[in-house]
């Protein structure tokens, strides 16, 4: 098994691989709990209760898509990368499809599950290998390098130190909520931790913050440890027997848009987490076509078990900062979403200040991939800022890729340099441009 994960080759062992899968797990273990509020329009009171998705099937399809993602990431492709039903896609799927369009669940599903053939057919045809290989040097660090201001902005935002101010959108808040407080903590005992050089600092971060918590009353200590699994009969198959349902022009929009989004977004993620663990060569992906595979009959299986949209984790990049190196993370993650079925009980200690500083130091982490980029060459420049700034801003990691794609051919056409753009990126720029005019809700 050793030699089959390439432990040697990557300077890892059992024990750096586990702790990694553990931090990885734990820091996208909330998926568990919001994604099933979130699909089953929780916050909107007066929706029907007989036009809800129904939460406990989505936990357990939540749980299983996960671990399915995740295990045959680590096996089949071996990257420390862990996939589960992505955020953003969920609310995208709840609030405009199902709330606002007004299409049942059970179709937006059978839209879901289509988006994952055409995922599967680009894949197996080497069309998005060859997508993802001619993107050029500076954009795919400009990628990485947005995705950790990303993730440090819902970082802060979860740990409560930036809130929402009517007069300039954001700010900081007044830093005297209890959970608040505790992130903060947290965040410096995490900084210590990897300032000393610890191996697993995050991970160890993340259960000194819990074990806080606890104490001083801010997280509730867990008096079940074993809960029984909900009946997932609900959602599954489901998306099989809706097929039918997508054929029309409504449900085209939505499809295209589960496509784009996803796309650009697991993309994103595939390059940033691997450029992180000091996995790309020549700037290519390697075993990119396995990985992407995965990644891709993840949405097909998701779909299937009841779930929207599962796509790669950026919060795989905290396994990667407590020392993962090889798929054996990956695994690590998959089996304890199995295990999450048995002891979901045990995961309400794992609250938003205890992850927020992960997320904050991942993004530190992510972030020094800016000093790559030719900041002197203007046409580089433009697009690569603008990728790197539009993530945050817009909070959408596809919004920030699109807006850099759309940048890079016209800067580099009018500086002269328009014969090194590669064709595929001149289809993109007139992608994104109508997914702008005519898909983007």
């Amino acid at each position: 098994m050793r030699r089959y994960f390439q432990f040697d080759e990557l300077g890892t062992n059992y024990r750096t691989e586990i702790i990694a899968g553990l931090t990885t797990f734990l820091s996208m273990a909330y998926i568990l709990f919001v994604n099933p509020f979130t699909l089953s329009l929780g916050a909107v009171k007066d929706f029907p209760n007989e036009l809800r998705i129904d939460q406990g099937a989505v936990f357990v399809a939540t749980a299983l898509a996960a671990a399915y993602g995740s295990i045959l990431m680590g096996i089949l492709a071996r990257y420390p990368i862990a996939l589960a039903p992505g955020m953003g896609l969920n609310a995208f799927f709840a609030f405009t499809v199902v709330l606002h369009m007004q299409i049942p669940w059970q179709t937006a599903l059978a839209g879901v599950f289509v988006s994952g053939i055409i995922f599967t057919l680009l894949t197996l045809t080497g069309i998005r290998e060859k997508i993802i290989d001619a993107i050029p040097v500076e954009l795919k660090y400009a990628v990485g390098a947005g995705i950790g201001l990303f993730i440090t902005f819902i970082g802060l935002q979860n740990a409560g130190i930036i809130v929402d101010n009517p007069a300039t959108l954001v700010g900081l808040s007044n830093l005297k909520n209890g959970n608040t407080l505790l992130a903060i903590f947290g965040l410096v005992v995490t900084v210590i931790l990897m300032v000393r050089k610890v191996n697993g600092g995050v991970f160890y971060g993340m259960v000194i913050t819990a074990v806080v918590g606890m104490i001083f009353g801010l997280i509730k200590v867990p008096h079940q440890i074993i809960g029984a699994i909900p009946d997932i009969s609900p959602t599954f198959g489901v998306a099989i027997k809706h097929l039918p349902d997508i054929f029309t022009l409504k449900m085209l929009g939505v499809v295209l848009t589960f496509f784009i989004v996803d796309f650009f977004d697991a993309t994103g993620t595939l390059l940033a987490v691997a450029n992180q663990a000091g996995l790309l060569k020549d700037n290519k992906l390697p075993r990119a076509g396995k990985a992407l595979l995965v990644d891709a009959t993840a949405v097909m299986v998701g779909a299937i078990f009841g779930t929207s949209t599962t796509t790669s984790y950026i919060e795989s990049s905290a396994g990667v900062a407590a020392g993962g190196r090889s798929g054996f993370s990956a695994v690590v993650t998959g089996i304890l979403f199995l295990l999450a079925l048995f002891f979901s009980p045990l995961l309400s200690v794992i609250t938003a200040p205890v992850t927020a500083p992960a997320l904050i130091i991942v993004g530190v982490l992510m972030a020094s991939s800016v000093g790559e980029i030719n900041w002197k060459k203007f046409e580089v420049a433009v697009p690569a800022f603008f990728t790197l700034i539009t993530m945050p801003l817009s909070y959408s990691i596809a919004t920030g890729i699109a807006v850099g794609f759309l940048f890079y051919p016209i800067t580099m056409l009018v500086k002269g340099r328009g014969r090194e753009v590669h064709p595929i990126l001149y289809v993109l720029f007139f992608i994104f441009l109508s997914y702008f005019l005519f898909l983007r809700e």
